[in-house]
């Protein structure tokens, strides 16, 4: 019964995707089947560990992040946990061998939150690898399913597009992290006195990163080629959207892109994928 057991706990993993996350969920569902549930299982993952620090205020969240590094660190060493969101991860990490230096990033950043507001540019780059682009060496792992070569070639894109994304959520998410929770993760940008020519300077580091990761996507493994340029897509989309406003309407509204032109991107992916476009 324990194929009955790992099946249950990855199930989990992709119902809290599911539950949080649609854009992401529509690019897992596009890659190929064989990454479903391995890349379901890396998402809850991240997910719980960033709920700890984002929204459990009426706990230790010290205490629970602390409990949750253990409790990942013994799953993975012993093969096994109770817990279904790290008996999926560890099935995961352990099959694909994913790093243990990628999992420390991780939980390193996430510790950040509990005491860092604001951010010089050695601790930005730091919170940024930890927090999206290790994640995204996470996925390559298992995209390129034990080939190094590959992997080499294109972990510096992958990180890219981890810092992209992450990057975009910052200007996104600038009213709840400033004002909800005192964060200030772009260095030297004041958000009492936010500028265009400062947000300019933000939106052209991220393009340059959105530019640098579409070459890589262009030279993932066909199974995953699909779902990653959509998730791009998708970020770029939402990206052109907060280019567009002014940053006044950025810090008082959290920009979206609309159910309706997730769908049309999803539509628009798959139409150049059949005409192996990308």
């Amino acid at each position: 019964m324990m194929a009955l057991f790992n099946q249950t706990a990855l199930e989990c993993s992709k119902l809290i995707t599911e539950n949080y996350s649609t854009s992401f969920t529509l690019g897992i569902k596009t890659l190929d089947r064989k990454f479903h549930l391995p890349i379901y299982a890396i998402y809850g993952f991240v997910r719980f560990a960033d709920e700890i620090v984002d929204t459990f205020h009426d706990f230790d969240k010290k205490t629970l992040l602390d409990r949750f590094r253990h409790d990942t660190y013994q799953a993975i060493e012993e093969g096994i946990s109770l817990n279904p969101v790290l008996q999926s991860f560890q099935m995961v990490v352990r099959q694909y061998s994913i790093e243990r230096e990628l999992i420390d990033a991780f939980l390193k950043s996430m510790e950040m939150d509990l005491y860092l507001q604001d951010y010089d540019s050695k601790g930005y780059s730091e919170y940024i690898y930890g927090s999206a682009e290790v994640v995204g060496l996470m996925c390559l792992r298992v995209f390129c399913e034990g080939n190094c070569s590959d992997y080499d070639r294109l972990r510096e894109p992958a990180r890219k597009l981890g810092a992209a994304f992450q990057k975009v959520n910052f200007l996104r998410d600038i009213k709840s992290d400033y004002q909800e929770r005192g964060r200030t993760y772009f260095p030297g940008v004041d958000f009492n006195d936010f500028s265009r020519g400062a947000k300019e300077l933000i939106e052209n580091d991220i393009q340059q990163d959105f530019d640098e990761a579409y070459i890589g996507i262009m030279n993932l493994p066909r199974g995953a080629r699909m779902g990653v340029y959509l998730a791009y897509t998708y970020y770029q989309t939402l990206f052109n959207k907060i280019k567009a406003l002014p940053v006044t309407q950025i810090q008082t509204e959290r920009v979206r892109v609309p159910d309706a032109k997730k769908i049309a991107l999803l539509a628009q992916t798959y139409l150049k994928y059949r005409l192996n476009v990308i």
